[in-house]
């Protein structure tokens, strides 16, 4: 099998980076940061819906793109390398389910029933639910595998906002659960799996996290060749090429199993690349702000927003405990 990208694959990737670039630039990711500008900007959000962004996986017939997986994992390692805020897995997974929401006309934000349903558990975290105008609700009864779609308005009314170590995802924790509608989705669509609709939403979270840790090798690298000390570029002492180094292979193996998960769409694969992405994100972040000392910890520099938006994204959809317990209990099946 050759895993490869394919020349269309490649031009996807060029073509949302180049978007991204010209539309989403390091002066507008501060102007969120310093709260200047909306977090998830609507202009933007229908651009990207002209450019098949949320459509991406939907059908032709329906007025998507008509492409798969793989794909979404590149656009959407595009969209975390630029930082680019909102509700962009939930979007996306909804194209088809709520009107709009393929065109980006409609924002759609998620809320994993799973999580909070535990006696005495906080209640779960839904993000830029002021910014949206539905939520994506996938549940996880026994008795009622489903997805349902609930107006953003009446959630945030028994919902209360949190303080979120990103500056740019806004978060809401809910205090009750709601119960799903028994009938499945009230945007028209079919009941859908909620377990396929989670590991969907846990692989392109991955790709972000690849995107970012990405990110943060280019900026170590830069710098490194740009900082001078002692007459010479920082780049050229051990420690930081060693810093660097390992950035690069967290990066790379991150990269190798999210496109290997995006194939096959396998569980335990999915787990795996949710698992080292948040690593290579997590890690590669601080590493980065080690290449740039002191001037890396400050508001001014843009490498703590990558730190800042991976710890977010790694308490989204799958921690790295709850991954953890996955792949161990994928091991311990009779068969494997």
């Amino acid at each position: 099998m050759d895993f490869r990208l394919t020349d269309d694959q490649r031009a996807l990737r060029a073509g949302v980076r180049e978007l991204l670039e010209g539309r989403f630039p390091r002066e507008r990711l501060r102007a969120v940061v310093d709260g200047g500008e909306p977090a998830v900007d609507r202009a933007l959000w229908r651009e990207l819906g002209g450019a098949g962004f949320f459509a991406l996986r939907l059908a032709e017939a329906d007025g998507g793109v008509g492409l798969g997986l793989p794909e979404a994992a590149l656009a959407f390692e595009e969209a975390g390398r630029a930082l680019l805020p909102g509700p962009l897995v939930a979007t996306h997974l909804a194209a088809g389910v709520v009107e709009g929401a393929a065109e980006g006309r409609a924002v759609v934000t998620a809320l994993d029933a799973a999580r909070g349903a535990e006696p005495g558990a906080a209640g779960p975290l839904v993000e830029h639910l002021a910014s949206a105008d539905a939520v994506l609700v996938i549940g996880d009864d026994e008795g009622d595998r489903r997805v349902g779609v609930l107006p953003a308005a009446g959630l945030a009314r028994s919902a209360r906002p949190i303080r979120s170590v990103d500056p740019a995802t806004p978060l809401h924790r809910l205090d009750r659960l709601h119960r799903l509608d028994p009938g499945g989705c009230s945007g028209g669509g079919p009941p859908t799996a909620a377990a396929r609709l989670r590991r969907e939403a846990v692989l392109l979270t991955a790709a972000l996290q690849l995107g970012s840790a990405a990110r943060t090798v280019e900026m170590a690298v830069r710098h490194a060749g740009e900082r001078f000390q002692f007459g010479r570029a920082i780049g050229t002492f051990q420690a930081v090429q060693h810093l660097c180094a390992g950035m690069l292979v967290r990066a790379e193996t991150a990269r190798s199993m999210v496109y290997a998960a995006a194939v096959t769409e396998d569980a335990d694969d999915v787990a795996a690349a949710k698992l080292l992405a948040d690593e290579a994100a997590v890690r590669n972040a601080r590493d980065c702000l080690q290449v740039h000392g002191g001037m890396g910890f400050t508001w001014e520099a843009d490498v703590h927003l990558h730190l800042k938006r991976a710890w977010v994204r790694a308490g989204q959809w799958q921690t790295a405990a709850e991954a953890e317990e996955g792949l161990a209990a994928g091991l311990l099946r009779p068969g494997v």
